[in-house]
């Protein structure tokens, strides 16, 4: 009878460590959604900026189309990406960001574009949404490195492919903008 006790003690005992070990799972999966969604939010108001920014620019640089079209490609596949899919999002957000570094590099080849009050305003919002995007990418990376660190450690590591844990990418640079700056003064 002692030893059936015993048995019973152990089993539930497992039972709740696994169950913890579970919610652990449940926890980092979610919170690392919640913070995707903080993301999400900045990316759409960044969306809905880019149409009114290209619009600007065409009436001062109309014959840098292909600089134009390439910022509305990348933006319509960054907007056909699946919200579910976060790492094809990441990878999406960062050929966007490249593409819009060049329109405000077009500024500067454009003096009236540049002093242009509306462009002023939008270039402004712009920088606001960043902002807020570099702080939610922030939060982003480290929910992700939390739920990294414990899916790839003991004993997460263990029951991971049973509970489905899911490994998500952080949100990086991309190597181009990790290169030095050349400044030219000639």
């Amino acid at each position: 009878m002692v030893t059936l006790l015993i048995l019973v003690g152990i089993i539930l005992l497992l039972g709740v460590i696994l169950v913890g070990i579970f919610n652990s799972f449940v926890k980092n999966k979610n919170t690392v959604k919640d913070a995707w969604s903080n993301i999400d939010v900045a990316l759409k108001r960044r969306y809905d900026l880019i149409p009114n920014l290209v619009e600007t620019v065409k009436g001062y640089a109309s014959h840098e189309k292909e600089t134009l079209e390439a910022v509305i490609q990348a933006r319509n596949a960054a907007i056909a990406v699946p919200s579910d899919d976060i790492n094809s999002q990441i990878q999406a957000e960062n050929q966007l960001q490249k593409t819009l570094r060049s329109i405000f590099a077009l500024s500067e080849a454009y003096p009236d574009l540049k002093a242009n009050t509306n462009f002023l305003q939008l270039q402004d919002k712009l920088n606001e949404i960043e902002e807020n995007l570099e702080r939610a990418r922030r939060y982003y990376n480290g929910t992700v490195r939390e739920n990294n660190t414990y899916g790839e450690s003991f004993p997460g590591v263990i029951f991971a492919g049973m509970f489905n844990y899911k490994h998500f990418d952080y949100f990086e640079a991309e190597p181009e903008s990790r290169e030095n700056v050349k400044v030219s003064f000639s």
